[in-house]
Order: structure tokens, then C-alpha cells, then sequence
């Protein structure tokens, strides 16, 4: 019986990109982008010719599977780097999957050009569509001219109903550009703040399988916390300065003879050191402020207010001091002032502090009589101070 000789080894698939690019469906150009983005291992070199094999077709058609799931190609890269370094994918998975999931129930919708025009007045601005779009407000859909994809449909709904109450597109949009920096520095902030008291430890080694689930489990819980807070706070300042704006424009409704300080009323609870609105500036309406003059020490506080003690009664002049007279200030304030500067220093802080506002206020009241006087902005916008 003749012996037969053992079976070869199959060799390995080898396969130039044009063949790849067939077999995994992606293009030679994609393939190159993912080399250089390091998700697809370099091919070996033979001679003057690239050589791939099946591990690039596998990694190639996991990149797609992905892709289709949802994943973006930074998070993807991350993923790979742990299935390369040995780590069980299942838990990296799902903390990827939570990180990079939705963080709002809102679904996105279409909306057609024709309905978006007849949403803001009935006309056709295309430089308020290319700015909507630059803002991320609105995307375009290939090979569609008439329809858009509405990313945040109430977002889209805000702007149309600030618009048919008269506020123009550019302002609409210059607002949402300084809202969106101030809410993206609030989230940074919250992220800062839940890596270093939550997620710290399964950050400074590669995670587990367990540990990736326990830290998804944390996302999900932690998830609705930044929303929650944000809603709160809004919700406790829009009723704080609306209070205020409205006493101060009740106020200026009434004739110049009968405007009084007073009628803006005590600072509202938890708006203590609020600028005041530059409408409220201009017209010459104002918190009430301690009088120039000798204010002395309120280290009393004890309740919500503190009253300075040991006054001089009105109208009398202590021996080698100005008049004086007893000021009723904030417990808050002045806790804070004495945190500031010390107990010692507290009345003369807020002495000074009070004079440099009398001079602001009545700068502000000279420049607001004369002629060359621009127009009154927005009262959100705060005081504006003369520089020096």
C-alpha cells in the first residue's frame, strides 16, 4: 500500500485592495482612510505591491456591522483597540452603546421647504436656511432641494414661535449660538464633575467585562441627572428675573414724576448680586443702595436680613464722621462679603462698593440724556459699565 504523503496546509486568501474593496463592499478610498486612521492594519509589502489578507476582510466587514449600529468611528477605533488588547468586547459594547446612545426621547423628523417657509412668515430666506443648517438646526438629505431632516423638531418649533412673536432670524440665531456655548460648558462641567467622583476608577485601567457593565449601568442611572438639574435652576431664575424685568417695566410705564426706586421692590429670594438690566440702568430705576456715608459693621447677621448697628439716628452727624444711618442688607450678602475680604473689612467693602455704583448709575443717567444716545438693548444684556 502506497503511503500517501500528509495534506498541505491551505495558504492564506490574499487579496490586492481592488479585490478587498469588492468582497467587503467599502471603497479603495475608504479603505485607505481607514488605515490612516488606524482602524485597518497596514498590508504587508511584497515587492512593489500591497498584500491583504482575511483579517482585514474580517475587520473590515466588523467596521461596517458598527457602522450600521450606530457607532461612530472614533468609538469604533476604541472598541478595536480593546478586542485587540484581549478585552471582551460584550461589556465595552454596552458602555459604548449608552455613551454614544440618544441622551433625549425626541425623535427627529422631516420637515418640507414649503412648510418651512410657511413655519416663518411665508417667504423664502436662504441665507436664514444656510445659517440654520451651519447650526446643525436643520441637515439636508441627498439629492433633496425641497425637504430637510429636523434634528430637534422643538428646537425648530422655538425659533418659529420666537419669529412670529417679532424676534428677527438673526437674532434668533445669534441667541441660540450663546446659548449652545453656555449649555456645552455646563455639560462639560457636569462630565468633569462625574469622572471625578464617579467614574475615576474605570478610567486608569483598561475595563473588565464586568466593570464595563457596571460603569454602562452608572451612565444609564446618571443619565437624566444633568437635565433634571438644568430644568430645576432654569425654572428657579426664569421666576426670579422675570419678577424683577416685570417690576422694572411696570415701572417705567408710569409717568418720569412717579417712577421711584422703591417701585422695583426688595431683590427678589436667590437673585442677590443680579446685575441690574441695562434698560433698568438707563431709565434710571434702581434696587435700593445704601447712601453714601458711613455704614457700620453688620456682623450681627444672624436672619435674612442684617441691619448695621449702632446707626446714627437720620439726620444727626456722629463726632468727625459724615451721616450716617441704619442699612438693612441681606444676611446672604453679607456672608459673602465677609468671606471675601474678612470680618474687619466688610463695611468698608460694602461702603465702597455702594459709592462705585452711585458714580456707575449716575454716569450711566448723563450719557442717557445725551443726544448722541444709542438705542436701548435687550435689558438681558446687563449693565454696561464706562470702562476705568
Amino acid at each position: 500500500m502506497t503511503e500517501q504523503p500528509p495534506p498541505t496546509a491551505p495558504r492564506p486568501a490574499e487579496y490586492r485592495i481592488e479585490d478587498l474593496a469588492h468582497l467587503s463592499g467599502a471603497t479603495v478610498r475608504t479603505i485607505r482612510a481607514y488605515q490612516d486612521r488606524g482602524l485597518l492594519p497596514r498590508p504587508e509589502r511584497r515587492g512593489r505591491a500591497n498584500v491583504y489578507g482575511d483579517a482585514h476582510l474580517a475587520r473590515l466587514r466588523q467596521i461596517a456591522d458598527l457602522l450600521d449600529r450606530g457607532y461612530t468611528l472614533a468609538s469604533i477605533k476604541e472598541l478595536l483597540q480593546a478586542w485587540d488588547a484581549g478585552l471582551d468586547l460584550g461589556g465595552v459594547l454596552g458602555l459604548v452603546a449608552e455613551i454614544d446612545g440618544p441622551w433625549t426621547d425626541e425623535k427627529a423628523s422631516r420637515i418640507s421647504r414649503a412648510d418651512l417657509d410657511a413655519a416663518f412668515g411665508g417667504t423664502s430666506d436662504e441665507s436664514a436656511v444656510a445659517e440654520a443648517v451651519e447650526l446643525g438646526v436643520l441637515e439636508r438629505l441627498p439629492d433633496r432641494d425641497d425637504e430637510f431632516l429636523v434634528p430637534s423638531p422643538q428646537e425648530l418649533a422655538v425659533a418659529a414661535e420666537l419669529h412670529s412673536a417679532g424676534v428677527p432670524l438673526l437674532a434668533i440665531s445669534g441667541h441660540l449660538r450663546e446659548v449652545r456655548g453656555q449649555v456645552e460648558h455646563i455639560a462639560a462641567r457636569f462630565l468633569d464633575f462625574t469622572t471625578e467622583h464617579v467614574f475615576q476608577p474605570f478610567l486608569d485601567h483598561p475595563p473588565t467585562e464586568a466593570e464595563a457593565a457596571e460603569a454602562a449601568a452608572l451612565v444609564r442611572r446618571l443619565r437624566p441627572l444633568a437635565q433634571q438639574t438644568i430644568d430645576a435652576e432654569l425654572a428657579r431664575a426664569m421666576r426670579t428675573l422675570a419678577t424683577r424685568y416685570l417690576r422694572q417695566h411696570l415701572n417705567e410705564a408710569l409717568p418720569a414724576d412717579r417712577r421711584t426706586a422703591s417701585a422695583m421692590g426688595p431683590e427678589p429670594q436667590g437673585a442677590v448680586g443680579a446685575k441690574a438690566p441695562k434698560a433698568e440702568r438707563a431709565a434710571g430705576v434702581h434696587q435700593p443702595w445704601p447712601a453714601p456715608g458711613q455704614i457700620a459693621d453688620p456682623r450681627t447677621a444672624t436672619g435674612p436680613a442684617t441691619t448695621a448697628p449702632e446707626a446714627t439716628p437720620p439726620g444727626a452727624t456722629a463726632p468727625g464722621a459724615t451721616a450716617s444711618e441704619a442699612v438693612v442688607l441681606p444676611a446672604e450678602t453679607v456672608e459673602a462679603v465677609r468671606a471675601l475680604v474678612g470680618a474687619e473689612h466688610t463695611a468698608a467693602f460694602i461702603t465702597a462698593a455702594a459709592r462705585r455704583e452711585v458714580q456707575a448709575r449716575t454716569l450711566d443717567a448723563l450719557a442717557s440724556g445725551s443726544p448722541r444716545r444709542s438705542p436701548r438693548s435687550d435689558p438681558s444684556e446687563g449693565p454696561q459699565r464706562p470702562q476705568g
